[in-house]
């Protein structure tokens, strides 16, 4: 796993929890890497599993939470660290339906050895859009929130559900839908 996922992760609970609890977590991690990270660097997944571990359990909140709230730090600090990997989209399905074809070739170009999810878009529309995540990392819960994000940059309301289609999360199912704009009176 990429370097520049562990330095995001350890700056967002930096920024959430205090340094503090960075220091508690890799203190009751092994880390083959005693935590210390560089963003070009490659390290393993089996080190994210325990810091995300024992951050869940150190401040009750559950591991699928954690990775809503990890996503949206990481959306834009790969936002500002990469902003011409976004800026010529209109809209966030046409972001969406380009991740495979032109978002994670860019991403091959500056991480050649980067091991990224696949998404295969099993139907699109203007307004509605079905893709199928399938990694062995079993991190759908930060590809839902890096879709929110995606919309929240566009300001555009969404509705995201997904299905599981293996117990393991390897392989799950999102059913996107643009919402229409309510206005409150």
């Amino acid at each position: 796993m990429k370097g520049i996922i562990f330095t995001e992760f350890l700056d967002l609970v930096e920024k959430k929890f205090g340094i503090g609890m960075v220091d508690k977590i890799i203190a009751q991690s092994e880390l083959k890497s005693a935590g210390a990270y560089t963003a070009v660097g490659t390290y393993d997944f089996g080190e994210m599993l325990q810091l995300m571990t024992h951050l869940s359990h150190n401040t009750s909140l559950s591991i699928d939470d954690l990775l809503l709230v990890y996503a949206e730090h990481l959306f834009h600090a790969l936002v500002k660290s990469y902003p011409d990997l976004i800026s010529h989209y209109a809209d966030p399905m046409t972001l969406l339906a380009s991740i495979e074809n032109h978002i994670h070739i860019e991403v091959k170009k500056i991480y050649p050895d980067a091991e990224l999810p696949t998404f295969v878009v099993e139907d699109y529309s203007k307004d509605k859009m079905t893709i199928v995540y399938r990694s062995d990392r079993a991190l759908y819960m930060l590809g839902k929130g890096l879709m929110h994000e995606t919309f929240k940059l566009f300001d555009v309301p969404v509705q995201i559900d997904f299905e599981k289609l293996n117990d393991k999360g390897t392989e799950v199912r999102f059913f996107i839908e643009k919402k229409a704009w309510t206005r409150i009176q």
